[in-house]
């Protein structure tokens, strides 16, 4: 028996997966054209998956956020800042890269602990 907790795997990836209380996952927006909207749609797409492995955005331990275009990083950082609790923002970076769909304006690798 294996343990490594995945949600939802496919032949290809995994949702979360989860290792000595650390659970690694990637958001991609799911919904939304601007910046905005795929913003809270992607963040609300982690709290769900956050939710799934027993966290909650209280206990990000890092961020990876790509971005093909930083001019959207102040916009982004507004509505990221408005949707950490106080006092828990993780490590993280924000990187300029190309995305595998041109229609995504970010994604980010999360790294949380479980509750």
């Amino acid at each position: 028996m294996s343990d490594i907790q995945r949600l939802n795997p496919t032949a290809q990836w995994s949702d979360a997966t989860c290792f000595n209380g650390i659970i690694h996952f990637v958001e991609v927006p799911e919904s939304g054209k601007t910046m905005a909207e795929q913003t809270h749609a992607l963040l609300a797409q982690a709290e769900r998956t956050l939710a799934a492995m027993n966290s909650d955005k209280s206990r990000l331990l890092m961020a990876m956020i790509y971005m093909p275009d930083l001019a959207n990083r102040a916009e982004f950082n507004q509505i990221w800042q408005a949707w950490l609790p106080a006092g828990c923002a993780p490590s993280r970076a924000c990187v300029k890269a190309e995305l595998a769909s041109p229609d995504d304006l970010l994604e980010i690798v999360f790294t949380a602990a479980r509750a």
